[in-house]
C-alpha cells in the first residue's frame, strides 16, 4: 500500500510535469492533465458498464488500467448500478463522475454542464432492416482453414502483451461465414470502436451530401470561423474528413500514457464542449499543406452534422438512428454525446461486431443496403477509399478509411502483407478493424482491446490473409 506521503509526492510530481507541458504545449495545466486518467475511467468504465454490459471489474483491469501507468496505483472507482453511474477518484484529489443518459450513452459531467437529454420519452417507431446476414445463433466457420485462422486471431502470447481479442466476424458474400467472441462476449454485445467511428461519421456526411444537405467543397459551416479575415474561413469539410485542416490541435494517431499532456485527448475526456474547443483553435498550417491526424477534425464534423440535424442532441440521435442504423438493421449500437449534445463521431461508438460487419457491407455494396436502399451517394465509397497523398506515406488514409488504394509506402506494405489492393478500412485503436475487400466480396470484423504494437496490425495481417486463403473455391 503506497503511503499517504508517498501519495502526494506521486501527486505533486504528476501535476509539476503537467504544469511543464502546459507551459511548453498551450494546454489548460496540471488540473486538465490530471483530469484526463480520471475522466476516461469513469466514462470508459460507465459504457462497458451500463452500455455494453461487460463486468466492471474485469473490463478494468483488462483494458484501462494498463494504460494508466503509475497513476493506477491512485486512482480508486465505484460502480453505482442503482444510479447507473461511475464515480472515479485520484488520491482523492481529483474526482469525475459519467452518468449512464440511456440511448444517449455515458458521458461525463462536467460542473454547470449537467443535463441529461434522456427524460424517459419513447423513441419515434422506426423500421429497421430485416438485416440477412445472419441467424439467431453463432455461425461456425465454414471450413477447417477459417477456423484455424479464427483461433490465431485469438491466441496470446504466454509472454504477452495481451491481445485480449473479444470478436471476429468473416462476411463473405453477404453472409456470416464464420464468427468467434471470447468469454462473456455475444453477438448482441456492443463493443467500443474507438476510431472506426470516424468512418461511421464518414457514412453520416455522405447521407447529408445525398439529401443536399452539405456540399463538401464548399467551406465548412462553422460559425467561429465566419469573420471575413479569419484564414480559417476557407477550410472545407472534405479537408477536415481528410485530416488537411491545418488547425492546431492536438494528435490522435499514438496513443499511451503521455498522451494525457496532448490537446486532442484532453478535449475527448475532459470538455464538456468539444467542439467548441476545436471551433477555436488557431491554424498550425494552410490547409491542403499538413497531413495531421486529429480527433478535433471530425469534432467539427460531428457538430456539423448535428446541426444539419436540427441543431440539439435528441434530433441528431433521431437523424442518426433513422438515417443509417435502421436501414442498416443495426440492433445493438449506441452512439455518445458531449454535454453541448454533439454527437462523438470520433471515437465514441459501441456496436456489436454484427452491426461492425453491416457496416463494412454498406461500402463492401458501393453505399446500398442488403434491401436495395442508397444510403450513399455514386461515388462516395471510392471517393472514400482514394489515397490523399497529402497523408503520410508511412499511414495511407483516405477520407475517413486507411487504403490500400492509391501509391503510399504504407499501401505498398500491407498489400505485400496479403491485403487486396482494392482493399480499405476503417481502423480504431488498440486493433479494432472493419476491413472491406471488394475483390473478395468480403469483409472482416476484428475487435477488442490489444496492447500488442501498431494496434495488432501483424495478427490482423496474418487473418486476412488466412482467411482469404480458406474462402478460396476448393
Amino acid at each position: 500500500m503506497i503511503s499517504l506521503r508517498k501519495n502526494w509526492r506521486l501527486v505533486l510530481t504528476f501535476a509539476s510535469i503537467g504544469a511543464a507541458a502546459a507551459a511548453l504545449t498551450g494546454c489548460e495545466g496540471p488540473a486538465r492533465v490530471a483530469g484526463v486518467p480520471v475522466h476516461f475511467t469513469s466514462h470508459q468504465l460507465c459504457s462497458a458498464t451500463f452500455v455494453a454490459g461487460l463486468d466492471a471489474d474485469e473490463y478494468y483491469n483488462e483494458a484501462i488500467k494498463p494504460k494508466l501507468g503509475p497513476i493506477g496505483a491512485l486512482l480508486r472507482y465505484d460502480v453505482d448500478r442503482q444510479q447507473r453511474e461511475v464515480r472515479t477518484s485520484l488520491a482523492g484529489l481529483v474526482q469525475s463522475r459519467a452518468v449512464h443518459d440511456g440511448p444517449f450513452g455515458c458521458r461525463v459531467l462536467h460542473p454547470g454542464r449537467e443535463a441529461r437529454f434522456f427524460q424517459g420519452e419513447a423513441d419515434e417507431p422506426l423500421v429497421r432492416s430485416a438485416s440477412a446476414i445472419a441467424g439467431a445463433g453463432i455461425v461456425g466457420p465454414v471450413n477447417n482453414r477459417l477456423s484455424e485462422a479464427l483461433d490465431h486471431a485469438f491466441a496470446e502470447n504466454p509472454s504477452g502483451p495481451r491481445r485480449f481479442t473479444k470478436a471476429v466476424v468473416v462476411l463473405h458474400r453477404g453472409r456470416v461465414v464464420g464468427e468467434r467472441y471470447a468469454a462473456g462476449i455475444t453477438p448482441a454485445t456492443p463493443l467500443i470502436g474507438w476510431s472506426m467511428t470516424k468512418s461511421m461519421t464518414n457514412a453520416l456526411l455522405g447521407i447529408l451530401v445525398g439529401r443536399g444537405k452539405l456540399d463538401m467543397q464548399k467551406p465548412a459551416p462553422i460559425a467561429e470561423w465566419s469573420a471575413p479575415d479569419d484564414p480559417r474561413r476557407a477550410i472545407t469539410p472534405d479537408q477536415l474528413l481528410r485530416m488537411l485542416s491545418g488547425i492546431g490541435c492536438g494528435q490522435s494517431l499514438k496513443t499511451g500514457f503521455t498522451t494525457i499532456f496532448d490537446a486532442d485527448t484532453q478535449m475527448e475526456f475532459d470538455m464538456a464542449d468539444q467542439s467548441a474547443f476545436a471551433a477555436n483553435a488557431s491554424l498550425r498550417a494552410r490547409p491542403e499543406k499538413e497531413w495531421r491526424y486529429t480527433n478535433c477534425n471530425f469534432i467539427l464534423l460531428s457538430r456539423m452534422i448535428r446541426d444539419a440535424a436540427g441543431g440539439n442532441a435528441k434530433s441528431a440521435r433521431r437523424f442518426i438512428e433513422r438515417e443509417l442504423f435502421a436501414p442498416l438493421g443495426f440492433e445493438h449500437a449506441t452512439l455518445e454525446y458531449d454535454s453541448a449534445g454533439v454527437p462523438l463521431g470520433t471515437i465514441h461508438l459501441w456496436a456489436s461486431a454484427r452491426d461492425w460487419a453491416r457496416f463494412g457491407l454498406l461500402y463492401l455494396r458501393d453505399g446500398v443496403t442488403e434491401t436495395g436502399q442508397r444510403l450513399l451517394p455514386e461515388g462516395w465509397v471510392d471517393y472514400s477509399a482514394r489515397l490523399t497523398p497529402q497523408s503520410a506515406d508511412e499511414y495511407g488514409y483516405g477520407a475517413g478509411f486507411w487504403t490500400q488504394r492509391g501509391n503510399s509506402a504504407a499501401a505498398r506494405a500491407r498489400i505485400a502483407s496479403g491485403y487486396p489492393a482494392d482493399s480499405f478500412m476503417a481502423i480504431g485503436s488498440q486493433g479494432q478493424y472493419t476491413i472491406v475487400i471488394p475483390s473478395h466480396d468480403l469483409v472482416i470484423v476484428k475487435l477488442g482491446w490489444a496492447f500488442t504494437p501498431h494496434d495488432d496490425h501483424v495478427a490482423v495481417e496474418r487473418l486476412v490473409r488466412e482467411t482469404i486463403a480458406a474462402l478460396q473455391p476448393e
